[in-house]
């Protein structure tokens, strides 16, 4: 199983961008997928994640400002962000969890839980 996060980049405060991640080497659609972002010189954290049955998780930081989604057929979820902040820069990651449990999202989806993870994207938020 291999995962592609793509889509960061540079943006001034206010803007948006589309984080994807891509899942290959995988048959089924069964897992849950999580966005973590680690700042420089802070712990890597949880920012959302989306089940196989479509519950969502999202950090106080982020609710109201991004939105998960997936695409099955594609294999692929997406983090759209907007009114992104400084504080958002981040490297972002995304990783699958071999299951499709409410309680676990409800829990805010525990990266120690997670089975595969994907290199990380860089997301700058500056002027």
């Amino acid at each position: 199983v291999q995962l592609q996060a793509s889509g960061g980049g540079l943006v001034q405060p206010g803007g948006s961008l589309r984080l994807s991640c891509q899942v290959s080497g995988f048959t089924s659609d069964y897992y849950t997928i999580g966005w973590f972002r680690q700042a420089p010189g802070k712990e890597r954290e949880g920012v959302s994640c989306i089940s196989r049955s479509l519950d969502t998780y999202y950090a106080d930081s982020v609710k109201g400002r991004f939105t998960i989604s997936r695409d099955s057929a594609k294999n692929t979820v997406y983090l759209q962000m907007n009114k992104l902040e400084p504080e958002d820069t981040a490297a972002y990651y995304c990783a699958l969890y071999l299951a499709n449990i409410r309680a676990y999202v409800d829990r805010g989806c525990p990266q120690r839980n997670m089975n595969y993870w994907g290199q990380g994207t860089l997301v700058t938020v500056s002027s």
